[in-house]
């Protein structure tokens, strides 16, 4: 599903409207009735209870405007609160009102003096209709409007938003200052970025769809690159396996990774690629921790690597390097491995070599925080799989700056350093080096533990190293992740979910998600 900015959506706007001629009280006209539809079939009861509308002066209340008198023609009890002086509107909306107003719509205005009316209003009414502010909003809701936000939030009535609830950030998703707290959003044309991150979620309630009529080749102009992953986006992804296939076929991946206290990370991480589909899975790690890895995973070859009385991993000659990566057809880097020195020249030895696709994870990622500039020139763009603290150490800020804005960290770094970032959260975020980017919505906070970083590590090196292409492989992997997470917590809740439990459910949620049945653990 295309997701847009608030920027995107202005110049599809725009383009409908002076390129494509598409007037904008027609536009605003279906916005309108979009909304009203979504309203009858949601809350068709409650409507029919006393319906009030409040409406800000700008294009959003023009919007709501038609949704009151979409409303009346449907034998709705409705009438609207406007938050300002009829004058005051915009020219649609002032076309609106007089619509309105010619089909006998009731109307009072509420100014700061007699926002006492709003609450008066409130009373005898079912349902709320928020079309104060739209995807226009900069700055922080003040004064009048914040009032009437926190009426419409502590009234106790459902509120229905047009396009975006008033107050909320298009872009990051945050309430500037204050937001409208809907029990459903009529997304105009598309899903704004807001709507579909954190904590955008909490504010929008359910999120329905309501085309506009937005021209398709001014979307193909705009070209949106932001998309929220869903199922039938993943399902063709997976491939059907011919009957003539081996292991062979299915790819081999190398895992370095693993140091003593940490081989937990590295046995999770070839379980999960093992799990996910690879043919031939070889760990290299250091030799004295070779009979735990060797007795830990029977179907995972061991490539024993010579270290020194630290357990650190000698450094490998250039010779070494070349045996190890020999068929080999995709590497893993990083889970458990440590960072001490030796590390480092590992890192730079891949960065300057390797021609095949590969994941840094975990210490790796600890390791590449202080070597991030090399990454312009790594001869093959890697995959980078942080946590938000990882994703700060990388960009040498602090792990809140991260959060709050997710989209625009993920995206600068993969630009700025030619990589892609696989930002894990909740909402996990794929970004690439040419700008797009993807939003996972499966997932729950049952996967907060340890090891779910490197099954997922795990699954996104398997597929890579079975031919997928980049994109897609972060695309299912990362989807997957977080769909057998979801199966496992309905089937036996979220406390206690563990790293071993998503990972054994693979096979599993490989088969579902292909065939589009319910997954029984």
């Amino acid at each position: 599903m295309v997701v847009v900015t608030a920027e995107e959506m202005r110049e599809m706007d725009r383009l409908t409207i002076e390129k494509y001629g598409v007037s904008s009280l027609t536009l605003m006209e279906r916005a309108g009735e979009g909304v009203a539809r979504a309203l009858l079939e949601r809350f068709g009861r409650a409507a029919r209870g006393g319906v009030l509308v409040v409406a800000g002066k700008g294009n959003n209340g023009g919007d709501g405007l038609v949704v009151a008198r979409r409303l009346k023609r449907s034998r709705i009890p409705c009438e609207v609160a406007l938050l300002a002086r009829k004058e005051e509107l915009s020219r649609d909306a002032a076309e609106m009102l007089r619509a309105y107003l010619k089909a006998k719509g009731k109307l009072f205005e509420v100014t700061p003096e007699s926002l006492s009316l709003l609450r008066e209003r409130l009373k005898g009414k079912r349902l709320l209709v928020d079309a104060i502010l739209g995807t226009g909003l900069k700055e922080e809701v003040r004064g009048f409007y914040a009032e009437a936000i926190t009426i419409m939030n502590t009234s106790g009535l459902p509120v229905v938003a047009v396009d975006l609830p008033s107050g909320l950030d298009t872009d990051r998703g945050g309430p500037l200052g204050v937001a409208v707290e809907a029990e459903m959003t009529v997304a105009l044309g598309f899903p704004k970025l807001g709507q579909v991150i954190h904590p955008g979620l909490s504010y929008v309630g359910e999120l329905v769809l309501a085309q506009i009529g937005i021209h398709p080749e001014a979307v193909e102009e705009v070209q949106p690159k932001i998309e929220l992953l869903e199922e039938d986006d993943i399902r063709w992804l997976i491939p059907s396996r011919e009957p003539d296939t081996h292991k062979g076929s299915y790819g081999h991946l190398l895992v370095m990774a693993g140091s003593r206290g940490k081989t937990g990370a590295a046995i999770l991480a070839c379980r999960a690629a093992m799990r996910v589909g690879a043919g031939l899975v070889t760990l290299a790690a250091p030799r004295s921790l070779n009979d735990i890895f060797a007795s830990s995973l029977a179907e995972v070859m061991t490539e024993p690597l010579k270290d020194n009385s630290s357990e650190e991993v000698e450094p490998l000659g250039d010779h070494d390097w070349r045996r190890l990566l020999d068929k080999k057809s995709a590497l893993l880097f990083g889970p458990g491995i440590g960072v001490k020195d030796t590390g480092r020249g590992v890192l730079r030895w891949l960065l300057r070599n390797l021609d095949h696709p590969w994941v840094i994870d975990a210490d790796g990622l600890n390791i590449l925080a202080e070597e991030k500039e090399r990454l312009r020139f790594a001869k093959t763009p890697p995959v980078l799989t942080p946590h938000p603290g990882e994703m700060a150490r990388l960009m040498g800020t602090d792990t809140a700056a991260v959060n709050r804005d997710r989209i625009g960290a993920a995206r600068s770094f993969a630009r700025d350093h030619r990589c892609y970032v696989v930002l894990k959260g909740a909402r996990t975020v794929i970004a690439t080096f040419d700008g797009r980017l993807f939003i996972n919505p499966t997932g729950n906070p049952g996967m907060a533990s340890g090891g779910m970083g490197d099954a997922l590590a795990g699954i996104l090196a398997g597929l890579l190293a079975q031919g997928f292409h980049v994109e897609d492989a972060l695309k299912l992997g990362v989807y997957l992740h977080g769909f057998v997470g979801d199966q496992v917590a309905r089937e036996k809740g979220e406390i206690g979910l563990i790293a071993s439990d998503v990972i054994e459910g693979l096979p599993a949620g490989l088969k579902q998600l292909k065939e589009g049945r319910r997954l029984e653990l």
